[in-house]
């Protein structure tokens, strides 16, 4: 089933086209999801939200842009609005900021230990680094 015909069905709440769905774009959204959670048990909860909400805003879809951009931009604003709700959740300013001094050695992280560490972060910390580091965003 090309892309195309798989949304169509979806839109008509056609359960295989949903589970197709799921299996096609679920890797992709879970790595998006663990970006923004302290755990890969958060991370499951916040991709079946995700999905949940993307079955259900899917006939806002317009053909017109990417399907899985589209789905990433659903799905870290499901992640977003939850933390919100849970913390009422206030970006920092850019002015706080927390001055550590490190010695001049060489470091080597891999990716593993990274995400090990952004998880560990606060709510408030985490979902800012990864709006403004990993996402782009601004501070504003």
């Amino acid at each position: 089933m090309n892309l195309d015909t798989l949304i169509a069905s979806c839109k008509k709440g056609d359960r295989k086209a949903q589970e197709q769905l799921y299996r096609t774009y679920a890797g992709t959204l879970f790595g998006l999801c663990l970006k923004y959670s302290r755990n890969r048990t958060e991370a499951e909860d916040n991709l079946h939200d995700s999905f949940m909400t993307i079955y259900d805003k899917i006939g806002q879809y317009k053909s017109k842009g990417y399907f899985e951009g589209w789905m990433k931009r659903v799905t870290i604003n499901t992640v977003l609005q939850k933390y919100r709700k849970q913390d009422h959740l206030s970006l920092i300013s850019e002015n706080h900021k927390e001055v550590v001094e490190v010695e001049q050695e060489k470091y080597e992280l891999n990716l593993q230990t990274l995400l090990k560490y952004i998880q560990e972060l606060p709510n408030k910390y985490r979902l800012t680094f990864n709006l403004y580091v990993l996402d782009g965003h601004t501070h504003k």
